[in-house]
This record gives structure tokens, C-alpha cells and sequence, in this order.
């Protein structure tokens, strides 16, 4: 039975109720982890009022501001995390931004500064929040991401995003081979279309759903709770046994050629 009790998990990415990472949170707290959240500030702090109201019958222990693009407020958030919980058993990363210019149009003109600040936040941030988090999994756990077929398969208004999705996802083998000798397993879930604030940037989303609803075999797109429910287990011991792997929750549409 997958039971999470006793384990700590922070959560990375919750932006409003409709965030993949919000059903995450939500499945590993009923498994029985004591949730972290972390959210991005802002100078009115108008975020951080809205997340803390939405996680709050989840009783998170942790709750503190993260901007993956300041290494100061990483190395100042991890440390608070290390003081207050002594160990991190599980991270959740669900963190990507691309300018809207730079989703659509020619890809060969995405601009010099779009191309290197989708990488940082939606790539990179994997990297440099799995170090953070290194040395406080003393005891194994798993790190868990969020990609998109899009960055194996040319999508439509996805363009920078696809590459740093394809870079996202070698991340996670990397670090995979890196952190197995402390017991800790990386993988990624690459779920299917579920409208969200980022991928509302993202032209004919509800076309792409659309589009997923006619042609997967299940016929339907998934929902927040089965994106989160495939955390939790990528999350326990249920999969202990599984690392480096993407795993596709998106009703099959993978699979299909046409």
C-alpha cells in the first residue's frame, strides 16, 4: 500500500489551483508526507497571500519563497528547509517559463536572451534545486520533474520549450547516475495537455486538448489527481526499483501514430 507517512516532501511550482504541481501536492499529503511549499516572490507579495491560502488545509510545515534564478535565495531556502526538517525525503519540480514571443513564430528567430532564460528556469533549475537538495537526502528519497512530449516530438507554439524539455529530460539520467549512490531516484513525468497557467502561453492549447481527446486510446486527456497520483508512487517505496525513467501519463497519446 503506498504510505508516505513520515517523509518529507517539498513542493516546487504551485502557482494557482489548476498547477500540476498543486494535484501533486495534494496526492502526497493524502499518502501521509509532510508537505513543504515554496512559492515566487513578488514585490507586492500578492503570490505569496495566493498560494498560502490554497495549501492551507494542507498544513504545510514549510512555506518560503524560491526564485530559481537567485542562487542567494536557493542556498538561504535550502538551508531553512535543513534547520526545520533536518532531511528532505522527496522534491518536486515543476518550474518552466518561456517568453510568449518565444513560443511561436519561426524557431530560428527566438531571441538570444529567451532562449538562455528558458533553459535557466525551466532546465537548469532541476540541477542547481536536486544540489541544494544532496546533501539533506541522507536517508535515499526521489526527485521528481515535469516534461511534456514536446520535447521529444515537434509541437506546435512549444519551440524553446521543447529544447529545454529535451534538456530537462537528460537532466534527469544524469542525475539519476549521480545520486543512485545515495539511494535517491530522479525521474520525470511527461503529462499530457491539462490547462494550467504556463500552458496557457502556450498557442491552441485547448485545440492540442482537443486534439488528445479524439486520438489517445483513452480518449480523454488526464486529470491533476492522475499526474499526482503517479508522483506519489514515483515518490514511495512502490517504485523503488525505478530511476532515470520518464514516465508518460497522458491517456496513451505517446503511443499513437497518427
Amino acid at each position: 500500500m503506498l504510505n508516505l507517512s513520515g517523509k518529507n516532501a517539498l513542493v516546487t511550482g504551485i502557482a494557482n489551483n489548476r498547477s500540476i504541481a498543486w494535484g501533486i501536492a495534494q496526492q502526497l499529503h493524502a499518502a501521509g508526507a509532510n508537505i513543504g511549499i515554496t512559492y515566487l516572490p513578488d514585490e507586492k507579495g500578492k503570490m505569496e497571500r495566493k498560494v498560502e491560502e490554497l495549501v492551507a488545509p494542507l498544513n504545510p510545515s514549510i512555506y518560503l519563497p524560491l526564485n530559481v534564478q537567485d542562487d542567494a535565495q536557493i542556498d538561504r531556502t535550502f538551508a531553512e528547509v535543513g534547520e526545520k526538517w533536518g532531511r528532505i525525503d522527496i522534491l518536486i519540480h515543476c518550474l518552466a517559463f518561456a517568453n510568449k514571443e518565444d513560443l511561436s513564430g519561426d524557431f530560428s528567430k527566438t531571441s538570444r536572451a529567451g532562449f538562455a532564460q528558458a533553459l535557466d528556469i525551466s532546465t537548469y533549475s532541476l540541477n542547481r534545486l536536486a544540489g541544494a537538495a544532496k546533501p539533506l537526502m541522507t536517508e535515499g528519497g526521489s526527485i521528481i520533474t515535469l516534461t511534456y512530449l514536446g520535447g521529444v516530438k515537434v509541437i506546435p507554439n512549444y519551440n524553446v520549450m521543447g529544447i529545454a524539455k529535451a534538456g530537462l529530460e537528460m537532466s534527469v539520467r544524469y542525475l539519476a547516475a549521480e545520486f543512485g549512490s545515495q539511494n535517491v531516484r530522479v525521474n520525470g513525468i511527461s503529462a499530457g495537455p491539462i490547462r494550467t497557467l504556463a500552458s496557457s502561453a502556450v498557442g491552441g492549447i485547448l485545440d492540442m486538448i482537443h486534439h488528445v481527446e479524439e486520438v489517445a486510446p483513452l480518449h480523454r486527456t488526464v486529470t491533476q489527481t492522475e499526474v499526482g497520483n503517479t508522483a506519489a508512487f514515483l515518490a514511495s517505496d512502490l517504485s523503488s526499483g525505478i530511476t532515470g525513467q520518464i514516465i508518460y501519463v497522458d491517456a496513451g497519446y505517446e503511443t499513437v501514430g497518427m
